[in-house]
């Protein structure tokens, strides 16, 4: 794999752990919604459902008496609690790596 494949990797995983927190914080929550609250397009966001319902980390249920229009409510599934937790813990690693090699650059020893 070259950069620029690792790099899409990357934030295509990033961008699935934020809709899993988003969804896990706000079931109801719209495709329009999400899309407006993580700055992702409405069509990114479709796809990143899609792929979180085929590796079995969200169900997506709809209610069809909604006198507006079909209104959708999406759950995690225990896969997908204990992926968005594995998500959070890497997440952290990472962060807490970056802070440790900014903070020995900015040590003046």
């Amino acid at each position: 794999m070259n950069y620029i494949t690792v790099h899409k990797l990357n934030n295509m995983d990033q961008d699935q752990f934020n809709v899993l927190r988003k969804i896990n914080k706000d079931p109801k929550s719209t495709q329009r919604g999400l899309s407006k609250t993580l700055g992702l397009s409405l069509g990114k966001i479709n796809y990143c459902l899609k792929e979180l319902k085929i590796k079995g980390l969200v169900k997506i249920k709809n209610f069809q008496k909604n006198s507006n229009k079909i209104q959708y409510v999406y759950v995690l599934t225990p896969k997908g609690l204990a992926e968005k937790t594995k998500l959070t813990i890497n997440f952290m690693r990472r962060k807490m790596k970056e802070y440790d090699e900014l903070k020995k650059e900015l040590d003046p020893k």
